[in-house]
């Protein structure tokens, strides 16, 4: 499962994680060792004891790593500017088990931004899984929920998840289905 290409870890605090591919919250206990498998995004995928666990950005100083950096936008910023920094966000959200984002796996059907006030925005989001029965499925959603609430002026975030149409690999970008080997 693992090769020597994989970063060493070592949890230096107790953490709470996502088993994977199942979805389920665990605490590591401080102590426990591992190798990082993915670190794309800023969520870590680590291998213990013969298990994937998925650590939040947000906690990687449980394992001696830099949270990821909040997106910032200068102050004139247009719409474009906020709509571009969202498509960002969503593109740092990786699955844990592939190494492709969800935008490029095809995952995000829409994504409509609108205004609420003049310096408010919200944003609407329409995404599907790879199975509908993925064990990590609700923790992608809040993924895009957290990683776009984010973003200077939204105040707003609605993830809605729908399998129609069904996701397929058609779905995936040019440069991920050449990742995966998947033409």
């Amino acid at each position: 499962m693992f090769s020597n290409a994989y970063t060493p870890a070592r949890f230096e605090r107790d953490c709470e994680v996502v088993m994977v591919p199942e979805g389920v919250p665990v605490e590591l206990p401080s102590g426990t060792t591992g190798y990082i498998t993915q670190s794309l995004g800023g969520s870590f995928t680590i291998y213990v004891d013969g298990r994937l666990f998925r650590l939040a950005g947000d906690d990687a100083d449980a394992i001696g790593k830099e949270p990821p950096p909040r997106p910032t936008l200068p102050d004139n910023a247009s719409d474009k500017d906020v709509e571009d920094l969202v498509w960002a966000q969503l593109r740092t959200i990786f699955d844990p088990e592939i190494p492709i984002n969800i935008v490029d796996l095809g995952l995000i059907y829409q994504c409509d931004l609108s205004h609420i006030t003049d310096e408010d925005r919200r944003v609407d989001i329409a995404m599907t899984l790879t199975a509908p029965g993925c064990g990590m499925g609700e923790i992608l959603v809040a993924d895009v929920r957290d990683r776009v609430q984010i973003v200077p002026t939204i105040k707003e975030v609605n993830v809605a998840l729908t399998f129609d149409p069904p996701w397929s690999q058609a779905m995936m970008s040019e440069a991920a289905r050449l990742e995966t080997g998947m033409f």
